[in-house]
């Protein structure tokens, strides 16, 4: 990323820093569908409470259909901060990349390592939480499907395009907001001295007269 485009990120970056601040830091985003093979791919899975002051605990369990395949296959699970990889094809290629350090799961994304043109399939995302209301007990189960297609080299399809050009429309649009309300305010402020600067030269001249 260049300079330039730091540049105009930033004010995106703050408003984002905001309101994750105001409205708790899970927010549920698609995962990225297409991998390049040989390169590493995470593969997203987000599932927020719905209540963030509620205590609860998750397990993870990730499954693999490939593209030749009729049913899914158990493929990965996290429980107890505990990893566990259940399909042979990705021995030593995966990694969890989800919440860390609690059992209130709500990232359960996991890191595919040297991507092959094998793991093009369908993936399913299950949560199992357990939501705890003093000594009782609510179970609830969320499911996220993912379908990747491997590719030898990535392309770019004309909605990621135009999401591009918004998002670069709206934070210029933002900097100028922004330039409208500092002349705004200076404006302003430069009113106001100029009036208690009139205001004291009256006084004074109500003094002198006799």
């Amino acid at each position: 990323m260049s300079a330039v485009q730091e540049l105009l990120v930033l004010p995106l970056a703050l408003l984002a820093l905001q309101a994750s601040l105001c409205h708790g830091a899970c927010v549920e985003v698609d995962s990225d569908t297409e991998a390049m093979v040989d390169k590493g791919f995470k593969l997203g899975c987000i599932s927020c409470k719905r209540r963030g002051e509620v205590s609860a605990t998750a397990t993870v369990d990730w499954f693999f259909k490939a593209s030749n395949d009729t049913d899914f296959s158990p493929l990965y699970s996290y429980e107890e901060q505990q990893a566990y990889i259940t399909d042979s094809r990705f021995y030593g290629r995966l990694d969890w990349n989800g919440s860390k350090g609690t059992r209130d799961l709500q990232d359960g994304s996991i890191y595919i390592l040297n991507v092959t043109f094998s793991d093009t399939g369908t993936y399913k995302c299950q949560f199992t939480r357990s939501l705890l209301y003093g000594s009782h007990v609510f179970p609830s189960n969320t499911t996220k499907i993912v379908y990747l297609n491997v590719v030898a080299q990535l392309t770019r399809g004309l909605a990621s395009i135009l999401s591009e050009v918004m998002m670069y429309v709206s934070i210029i649009g933002l900097q100028l907001w922004l330039v409208v309300e500092m002349i705004y305010c200076y404006r302003k402020i430069a009113a106001a001295g100029e009036e208690a600067l009139r205001e004291s030269a009256s006084r004074k001249n109500s003094r002198l007269l006799p």
